[in-house]
């Protein structure tokens, strides 16, 4: 039904048949090349990862409910990982619905989620998440948290250690994350969902090799 593809940094493509979904697309941040692909559903969790691609569908960039494509998309406004306590919320975590399968998709975010944040999101069976750490995102431990808060069948991790990412502070390995998460991992140069039904039936961390 749709595939996953893993870029570096948050840079992830969610692509179906018909539509694409570029998730925080400014590679550049990180080093890496810019992610346009024309005619797609640009979506960023921070307004600082959006690219504005001309030839975008459209671009989401904050709080708000869509139906794109074979996408419905809500997002969730957040306390970002560096904000300080009580601050505007400028980081949007987004529940990403494709057939029968719900994704949600976390960015750099603080390490707690609310109640409501949480029923917000609702059932997940895949997580997108940050692990890397260092003070710019969700470390291991913080991830592992979430995840067991969210409890979905699948795990992606995101951001972490990798030598051709040019991180401002070097990040933590994903093994680190593994390990302190306890789940079983399985690797994909791209991840493949048919249905629902064709997820794993325990939790997993599904490491996606960079492309």
């Amino acid at each position: 039904m749709f595939d996953i593809e893993y870029k570096g940094g948050n840079g992830v493509i969610i692509a179906t048949k018909k539509s694409t979904l570029v998730i925080d697309p400014k590679l550049s941040e990180v080093g890496l090349k810019d992610i346009a692909v024309k005619e797609s559903i640009e979506l960023s969790t921070e307004s600082r990862f959006a690219l504005n691609t001309p030839t975008a569908r459209i671009v989401i960039d904050g709080p708000g409910e869509y139906e794109v494509g074979d996408f419905s998309i809500r997002g969730t406004t957040a306390s970002l990982h560096i904000d300080a306590p009580n601050s505007e919320k400028l980081g949007t975590i987004y529940r990403i619905e494709v057939g029968d399968v719900r994704i949600a998709l976390l960015g750099n975010i603080a390490p707690k989620l609310s109640e409501t944040q949480l029923e917000e999101l609702g059932v997940i069976d895949i997580l997108i998440v940050p692990v890397g750490g260092g003070g710019l995102t969700l470390d291991a431990t913080s991830a592992a948290s979430l995840v067991r808060q969210i409890e979905p069948k699948a795990v992606v991790p995101t951001h972490y250690a990798d030598s051709a990412v040019a991180y401002e502070i070097p990040q933590e390995t994903l093994e680190l994350f593994v390990k302190e998460l306890g789940a079983p991992q399985e690797m994909f140069a791209k991840y493949k969902v048919k249905a629902a039904s064709s997820l794993p039936s325990v939790m997993t961390v599904i490491e996606v090799t960079r492309s």
